[in-house]
């Protein structure tokens, strides 16, 4: 407690942090400082793909902080040359600029389609189309088309900020459509607005509009990309490629990095001058990047996803057949969310004291966003750990 007590001094409350420091963490599950072992089912919010303590990714970024941590992108780096080519020949794109964050990846896309636009007319007052209920980030710029008036109040005023338009429904985006739209943006699966997958008509529909108009669509991948759906991208479940893509998150697996990927159609809009960061792209990030993409095929993940999805699927369908407070499982993949008729703050604090880490998408959606090594005997111990806490919160 002392640490807590120590870190509500001299740390921004931002956020409602649970009473818990968090020590180390070995395969899936995590241990606290008085050596407490908790099942890890949020993965640090879709983070750690590959589970704690992979010698093999350990390694790799202990071998790079002994060459080279950081050069700045006035020069070229071997790590980034390699893991940008793993990204464009995985994705079948063009070019990758690196950021720190899925929030820059963002604020990267949201230029490129400004930028593009731009330069067939010029003109300043370009806008977005985006979703009611998404959510790309912090930033002022990301902030602007994230569909939550309740992160855009006090930041970003109306004025500023893009045209929303429901989810999943095509007739509503074309209503939206005018002179002035340079671009859409969408998660292909929503998380904080609740695990809501995109329907294959809905994505089909945006590219034939984005075609027709030459405009840019932006594909936020960073919370349901790298393989966390049953494909490396989950853009590629529904055979629909985006124009620029947003990746961060298990793009790194633990290491703060993020990148967007530009198509043919939209990798000549940046030229020097237009965009840059002195962080983004450094070695030590992309040393993680490259030996991501490696573990993922030596690993056999995405197969693995699929396999232990749908088992996650099955049992969390049988809970909401076993109890009234439960309303709806919804999601693809290692993306998984339970609705509630309720609150679902007492189920996750209840779980969090018994052992298991499980995050909200909302006040009532837990999300599973475990680990993407979890195996069918860590869905089994979560289930029986949460059916326990459901049961002393809600029955």
């Amino acid at each position: 407690m002392d640490y807590i007590n120590q870190a509500e001094q001299v740390i921004m409350k931002t956020y409602n942090r649970f009473p818990v420091v968090f020590k180390k963490g070995k395969g899936v599950y995590l241990y606290d400082t008085d050596g407490k072992k908790y099942l890890d089912f949020a993965a640090g919010i879709a983070v750690f793909a590959l589970g704690y303590g992979n010698e093999g990714y350990n390694q790799a970024l202990k071998n790079q902080i002994d060459k080279i941590i950081h050069t700045s992108n006035l020069y070229y780096n071997i790590p980034a040359i390699e893991a940008a080519t793993k990204i464009v020949n995985a994705s079948g794109m063009d070019k990758v600029f690196f950021t720190n964050s899925g929030t820059e990846a963002i604020e990267g896309a949201l230029k490129v389609a400004r930028k593009y636009a731009y330069l067939k007319q010029e003109r300043e007052d370009y806008e977005f189309i985006a979703m009611y209920h998404s959510f790309h980030g912090r930033s002022q710029g990301a902030l602007s088309v994230t569909g939550n008036e309740k992160y855009q109040k006090g930041f970003v005023p109306e004025g500023c900020r893009a045209v929303f338009a429901r989810f999943n429904d095509l007739e509503d985006v074309k209503s939206k459509l005018n002179e002035k739209t340079c671009g859409i943006i969408c998660e292909v699966v929503q998380g904080e607005g609740g695990i809501y997958p995109a329907e294959k008509e809905f994505l089909t529909g945006l590219r034939k509009l984005c075609d027709e108009k030459d405009i840019v669509l932006i594909f936020d991948e960073v919370q349901c990309g790298m393989g966390r759906c049953g494909s490396l991208f989950a853009h590629d479940l529904y055979g629909v490629k985006p124009d620029v893509l947003a990746l961060a998150k298990a793009l790194g697996c633990g290491v703060p990095v993020g990148a967007f990927v530009t198509s043919e159609k939209t990798s000549q809009t940046l030229v020097p001058g237009d965009h840059g960061t002195t962080y983004g792209g450094n070695p030590l990030a992309c040393a993680a990047v490259s030996k991501v993409f490696d573990l993922y095929e030596e690993l056999n993940l995405v197969e693995h996803v699929r396999e232990i999805g749908a088992y996650l699927k099955e049992q969390l369908e049988n809970l909401v057949n076993e109890y009234t407070c439960m309303k709806e499982r919804r999601g693809i993949g290692l993306m998984q969310g339970l609705e509630f008729t309720g609150p679902v703050s007492p189920v996750i604090n209840k779980a969090l004291e018994k052992g298991l880490v499980i995050i909200s998408a909302g006040t009532n959606i837990i999300r599973f966003v475990p680990p993407l090594v979890i195996e069918k005997e860590h869905v089994d111990e979560m289930i029986s750990i949460l059916k326990t806490a459901v049961e002393e919160a809600f029955v």
